[in-house]
C-alpha cells in the first residue's frame, strides 16, 4: 500500500491484478511488504488472476513429490484499514477459484489430478505493534519519506469452504480449518531500501474425510525475508526468500514419516497506475531446495523449478 497516491488512497478499486507466480498455497507464501501500513480508512477491492506452474500444489503440505503443476486461479478480495488500540490495522478477505492439473509421485507411484472449483475462504487480521500508529494521509506521506522500523503481527484463518472430493488425494479445498500466527519486522536500510523478515506457524485442524479416514497434521513453521527497493509511488521491487518445515501427518491413526522441508526464492515487481487505478504484480521464482523424509525411512533432497 506504500505506493498509493493521494487521490487513490482513501478509496481504491483495483480493476485488475495480474500475478505470474511459481507458487500457491499456505506454507509457500512469499509476501513482501505484508506489514507496510496505509492510512486509516483505506479500502481496496480486488478482482484478479494468477497462473502458477512448476513445483506447486493446491495444498503444499501433502506428501506428494516430484510435483509438476499448471494451476489457474481467479480471485476476489477486499482489504480495509482501521484503527485498533490506536495502531494501524487491516483486514483482508480472499476467495479464490482454481482449475488446473498436477502430476507427481505419491507413495512411489505416479499420480495425476485434473481439478477445478472454489477454494477455501481466507481472512487475515494484521496489526502494526510498533512504529506505525493509526495515521491520516499526511502522516502516512511523512512515513513514506522517512521510514522507520515497524513490528507487526497477523492472524490468518482458512475456512473449509472450498470444493472437496473425499475420494481424491489432491483437491482445491483442504476440508479443514487452518490458522497462521505471524510476526513481521521491517528495517529501513536507506530511504528507498527496506529489509523485511517474517516468522510464523501454521496450525491445522483434522480432515475427517481424507480417502475414507481422518488426516491429522502437526504444525508448519515458516520464515520469510525480503529486500525491497522503492522507486517511486506505486512502483517497487523485492528479492524474496522463504523456508518452511514441519507438517508430520497421521492418516487413519498411522503416523507418517513425511516431514516437509522446503525453501524458495524469487523476485517481485509491483506497479500501480494511478490513471487507470490498476495494479500489476509480477512474481518470478526459480528453484526450491527441497528435503522430505518419506515413509520408507530415507530422505530425498533435490532442486526443483
Amino acid at each position: 500500500m506504500g505506493g498509493i497516491g493521494v487521490r487513490a488512497t482513501r478509496k481504491l478499486l483495483i480493476l485488475a491484478v495480474l500475478s505470474l507466480s511459481a507458487t500457491t498455497g499456505a506454507a509457500q507464501e512469499l509476501t513482501p511488504r505484508a506489514y507496510w501500513p496505509a492510512p486509516k480508512g483505506t479500502k481496496v477491492a480486488v478482482v484478479g488472476y494468477m497462473y502458477s506452474f512448476g513445483d506447486v500444489a493446491t495444498d503444499p503440505s501433502l506428501p506428494i513429490f516430484g510435483v509438476d503443476s499448471n494451476i489457474n486461479t481467479g480471485f476476489v478480495a477486499y482489504f480495509q484499514t482501521f484503527s485498533l488500540w490506536g495502531r494501524t490495522s487491516n483486514i483482508l478477505v480472499e476467495l479464490p477459484y482454481s482449475w488446473g492439473t498436477t502430476v507427481g509421485t505419491l507413495e512411489g507411484e505416479p499420480a495425476r489430478r485434473d481439478f477445478s472449483g472454489i477454494g477455501d475462504l481466507g481472512v487475515t487480521l494484521s496489526v502494526n505493534l510498533l512504529g506505525a500508529p493509526t495515521m491520516n494521509l499526511e502522516q502516512f506521506q511523512e512515513l513514506r519519506r522517512n521510514p522507520h522500523p515497524i513490528l507487526g503481527a497477523s492472524v490468518k484463518i482458512l475456512a473449509p469452504t472450498g470444493h472437496y472430493e473425499p475420494d481424491e488425494f489432491i483437491n482445491v479445498g483442504a476440508n479443514r480449518w487452518a490458522i497462521k500466527a505471524d510476526l513481521g519486522y521491517m528495517i529501513p536500510l536507506a530511504p528507498k531500501w527496506l529489509l523485511e523478515g517474517e516468522l510464523g506457524a501454521w496450525l491445522f485442524g483434522d480432515n475427517d474425510e481424507f480417502l475414507g479416514v481422518t488426516r491429522e497434521q502437526t504444525s508448519v513453521i515458516a520464515a520469510e525475508i525480503h529486500l525491497v527497493r522503492r522507486f517511486r509511488p506505486g512502483f517497487w521491487a523485492a528479492l524474496d526468500l522463504n523456508f518452511y518445515t514441519g507438517g508430520h501427518s497421521t492418516i487413519g491413526g498411522e503416523k507418517r514419516a513425511d516431514l516437509q522441508r522446503n525453501s524458495r526464492f524469487g523476485a517481485t515487481v509491483a506497479v500501480l497506475s494511478a490513471a487507470s487505478k490498476t495494479r500489476v504484480i509480477l512474481v518470478v521464482e526459480r528453484g526450491c531446495a527441497e528435503s522430505s523424509v518419506i515413509d520408507r525411512g530415507r530422505e530425498s533432497t533435490g532442486w526443483c523449478g
